[in-house]
């Protein structure tokens, strides 16, 4: 593994940091999770579902992003934990952070203090806003001032937060993305630095052609829905007669005509109306409710999307989250997180091969959290 030997200290809690923590985990790292204890351990451990019973402090929220690390909880405002702690700091090769502006200093562990005591310290901090705004930064937050909220819905619907913690996912990308940058600069000089992001400014670099049709074309984005500003039908669904439904992709010309003459309405792809995507984009209530009625009289979705998938027409069935996990395992290729009992499995951070071979380890579980607070020396 590309990181054997490194050593990584996460004094980082929720989604972000951790993330990044297991990410380091999988490349061949040694991570310490350093945990609070006034919070008993990282907050997420307390994040339950309705009807969830976790075990030793271990929900499923907090699971998901913490296999292959080592917990240890140290108070960084006690004397004798922070002589602890300093230690494992001197001996890191990474420390990854989620402080609040002005809480690593207040704790003694700002960049300045950890840097002079290991110069070699790659110093990968998380924020909400950047280090002079000190909000709190929840996802659902981030989601609501960086545009996402305002476009995931339907017209004329309230905003709705996306299910997934994409700001925390996207901040995490960016920061694994400078750790690694930082890791080949320190290579070549020997030296550490400090690298940092922001959850507010991952989210909007992360608009991307949302953004560029403001930026570069005065048209400020409104509320779509499902479906794509630019093409259609893309992203639209369609319920079939069996209640299952079929979402689209078209994203040329070419396409479109196959999707009609698998509907048996090879006409509607040489009407001028919908012969083209830009006459497609104009035309679109028209044509969902046309597209609609077909649909509606397939009987069978899983045998549509069969032949969909032969004619080459992008398209998908909509799955629940255990039918996508039950796919996803079905394909030996696509990396899986095993406990060696072999009764727990999860998600890697990092997906992908590297010349046909998995570019990560297997981790173990995700750590308990530990009844008596240890006292490490």
């Amino acid at each position: 593994m590309i990181l054997e030997g490194v050593r990584v200290v996460e004094l980082a809690s929720v989604l972000a940091g951790p993330s990044v923590g297991m990410f380091l985990a999988e490349l061949g790292a040694e991570v310490l999770k350093i945990e609070n204890p006034h919070t008993k351990g990282d907050v997420t451990r307390s994040w339950q579902l309705r009807d969830e019973k976790p075990e030793n402090g271990c929900t499923s929220y907090f699971n998901a992003i913490n296999w292959g690390k080592c917990s240890l909880v140290l108070d960084a405002r006690n004397e004798h934990d922070r002589t602890v702690l300093l230690k494992h700091i001197r001996a890191a090769d990474i420390v990854i952070t989620s402080f609040k502006p002005g809480d690593a200093e207040k704790l003694g562990l700002s960049w300045e203090t950890l840097q002079a005591e290991n110069p070699a310290l790659i110093y990968a901090a998380i924020t909400g806003y950047g280090d002079e705004d000190a909000r709190t930064a929840y996802d659902a937050l981030l989601q609501a001032e960086s545009g996402f909220m305002y476009l995931n819905r339907e017209p004329g619907r309230e905003p709705l937060k996306m299910p997934v913690a994409l700001m925390d996912v996207l901040a995490a990308h960016h920061l694994k993305q400078l750790i690694l940058i930082a890791w080949i600069q320190r290579l070549k000089t020997g030296k550490g630095c400090r690298v940092d992001v922001s959850l507010f400014e991952s989210a909007v670099s992360s608009l991307v052609n949302q953004a560029g049709s403001w930026q570069y074309a005065g048209i400020s984005p409104e509320p779509m829905g499902s479906e794509h500003p630019h093409i259609y039908p893309y992203g639209e669904s369609f319920c079939c007669g069996d209640g299952r439904s079929i979402v689209l992709a078209v994203g040329n010309d070419t396409q479109f005509r196959s999707l009609c003459g698998l509907l048996g309405c090879p006409e509607l792809s040489e009407d001028e109306k919908f012969a083209t995507n830009a006459a497609r984009s104009r035309n679109r209530n028209a044509l969902r409710l046309m597209l609609g009625a077909r649909f509606a009289q397939s009987p069978d979705a899983e045998k549509l999307i069969q032949e969909f998938h032969q004619a080459k027409v992008p398209a998908a069935l909509i799955r629940n989250i255990p039918e996508a996990l039950k796919a996803y395992a079905a394909n030996p290729a696509y990396a899986r997180h095993i406990s060696p009992c072999g009764s727990m499995e999860g998600l890697p951070q990092l997906s992908g091969r590297i010349n046909g071979k998995r570019a990560t380890r297997n981790l173990d579980r995700p750590p308990a959290y530990p009844q008596e607070k240890q006292s490490p020396e």
